[in-house]
Parts: structure tokens; sequence; C-alpha cells
């Protein structure tokens, strides 16, 4: 890893193409490219069958960018189980300019109205790099990403970066492939123009 004391937008955007992500740590900046990388394949998802049970319940109202940088803060509070958070101030105020850009999006989840839930990444041609997610209850974010994968596949998106092997994005179906493999299938999806917005279908 590297540390870079200043982060443009710009150098933002040209990393993801590159393959290579942020993270922040004790306040500073540091840049990640994972051999391997971990990705979701978007055609052979299938939600666990005791989601499909609450996605039918239609417990609730999902949308998409209404409220961008609330989804990042709730991401970057502390978990109970880790005090430390890769997602800084600098990181949070970057991304939003990418979100006004209209490089980062976030699939969100309510309840009455208000936010229970999220995911928040980068998206550049075919290819999303999804960066974090949260739940303030049960199921929530698992939601969320399910309406995401939906939406991938259907504006044939052609690559789901979660970056780093972990039990969350496993339970997702996530595998790993080489730094070799990745590159190839970025190269390929930031050649493609997709969209990123919900159908109005009842998934």
């Amino acid at each position: 890893m590297e540390e870079d004391k200043v982060l443009s937008v710009e150098q933002l955007i040209y990393a993801y193409t590159k393959g290579v992500f942020p993270m922040a740590e004790e306040g500073e900046i540091y840049w990640y490219s994972p051999d391997p990388r971990a990705i979701i394949p978007i055609e052979t998802y299938k939600p666990a069958q005791s989601l499909r049970s609450v996605i039918n319940k239609h417990l609730f109202e999902i949308r998409i960018d209404t409220q961008f940088e609330a989804v990042m803060r709730c991401c970057a509070a502390p978990r109970s189980s880790d005090s430390e958070t890769w997602i800084s101030e600098e990181i949070i105020q970057l991304y939003n300019q990418l979100f006004h850009r209209g490089f980062a999006h976030s699939v969100e989840a309510y309840v009455d109205g208000k936010l229970v839930g999220g995911l928040y990444g980068v998206a550049l041609g075919g290819a999303y790099f999804g960066e974090s997610m949260f739940s303030l209850v049960s199921n929530a974010s698992k939601v969320a990403f399910h309406y995401l994968m939906i939406m991938l596949r259907e504006h044939g998106y052609s690559l789901l970066d979660t970056q780093f092997m972990n039990d969350n994005v496993l339970r997702y179906g996530a595998i790993e492939i080489s730094r070799k493999e990745y590159k190839s299938r970025l190269a390929k999806a930031l050649k493609q123009t997709c969209q990123f917005e919900l159908s109005g279908k009842d998934y």
C-alpha cells in the first residue's frame, strides 16, 4: 500500500479505472489493489430462500441516490465489533463530489420514510465498485443489495467489484480472481455504457 497526502476527484476516478481504490487509516489515505480480488458474478446471483421471503413481504421501500451522504455516514459509523472505520471525513467529501458528478450511487432501504439500511459504490461504464453497506433494521442492507444486483443485471453491467473477500460478501456469492483477470474484466467493463436506475418493477 502507498500513502497519498492529497486526493482529488480526478485522481480517484483514474485510480478506479486502473483497479486501485483508497482507504483511510488513522487520518491518512492509502491505495490498494488486492491480489486476488473479490467480485460477485452478476449473472449467477440468486437470493437465499430466506431473503426471498423477506423481499416478498415488501417490508422496505427501495430508493436510489436520495440520501447518498447519509448512507456514507451510516456506513462510517463505528460497528459494535470494531471502533475503527476506513471511511474518513476526507473520503466522505470526495465520494460526495463523485456522487454529484454522477459517478457514485447509493441504494437505500426505508421503513415509514426513515432510512434504515443501504449501500454505496462507484459506477464507471459497466462496472460497479461496491464500497460499503449498513443496516439499522434486520435484512435492510440485504434487500438493498438484492435490488442492486437486479438493477445491474437489467442494465447490462458486467462487473461488480467487492475488493476483499470476507464473510459478508461471501454470503452473496463472491468469488476470488487474480489481479490480472480482474484488470482484464475491468477493461472490458469500462468500454460499456450503462445506466444506474431502478426499473420500477416489483421484484
